[in-house]
């Protein structure tokens, strides 16, 4: 399973990111409250570990906010905050499960699979549209104007984060650890070299160009520039 942890303390996050990673699963970290957020909306994942206590953007309004914009990805909390008020107040949020410090991972782990069995809701988005460009997500094909494009993984998964999080800034920064899992910054143009190609293959055959580069800050997919 792909895996979203949202967890401020480096000792706890990097504890469960290397237990669920021998466990087989792929696991995004993440430390900040608004970042998690938008990873949520405008990534694809299995289950979705948060704690309470984030900076930025506390847990409980982050899921609220979450499912507000129709994610449906199961979320299991994992915090400190340990009244029974709390817990109500979690699953109120929209969470699906809640988890308190301390705890043995392996039942962490067994909740996590728990919720990883659960049936996806039927009206899980699997294609991705903007404007003439469409992305199955299932088949894993892209198209533009009815012309299928080959795209290498890389390019696929880039393109996905751009698509999820269309008319809104897409930083360097997220790139980076959406699609390269870097949470640092590599000094290379990685993100420019791949934004480059995959704008010969999605704009440069077409009128319209629809990635648009924010000075100093990342880029957009949108249309009209």
């Amino acid at each position: 399973m792909r895996i979203l942890l949202i967890e401020d303390d480096k000792k706890t996050s990097d504890y469960i990111a290397k237990g669920l990673t021998e466990a087989g699963h792929i696991c995004d970290v993440l430390a900040d409250g608004r970042d998690g957020l938008f990873a949520a909306t405008s990534g694809s994942y299995d289950v979705i570990v948060a704690d309470r206590m984030l900076p930025s953007l506390e847990g409980l309004s982050l899921v609220k906010s979450a499912r507000a914009a129709g994610t449906r990805t199961p979320v299991i909390f994992v915090t400190s905050v340990s009244g029974i008020e709390d817990r109500v107040d979690g699953l109120e949020a929209g969470g699906d499960d809640y988890l308190v410090k301390p705890f043995a991972f392996s039942e962490l782990l067994a909740r996590i699979n728990a919720l990883g069995r659960r049936p996806p809701p039927q009206d899980r988005q699997t294609v991705l549209k903007v404007a003439d460009l469409e992305m199955d997500l299932i088949s894993r094909r892209v198209s533009r104007a009815g012309v299928e494009i080959e795209l290498q993984p890389r390019e696929f998964r880039l393109l996905e984060v751009l698509m999820r999080g269309t008319g809104r800034v897409i930083t360097r920064t997220m790139l980076l650890e959406q699609v390269w899992d870097f949470h640092f910054d590599p000094k290379t143009s990685v993100v420019e070299t791949h934004v480059s190609r995959l704008r010969t293959k999605i704009d440069k055959p077409f009128e319209v160009p629809l990635i648009q580069t924010v000075r100093n800050t990342g880029y957009s997919l949108r249309v009209g520039g």
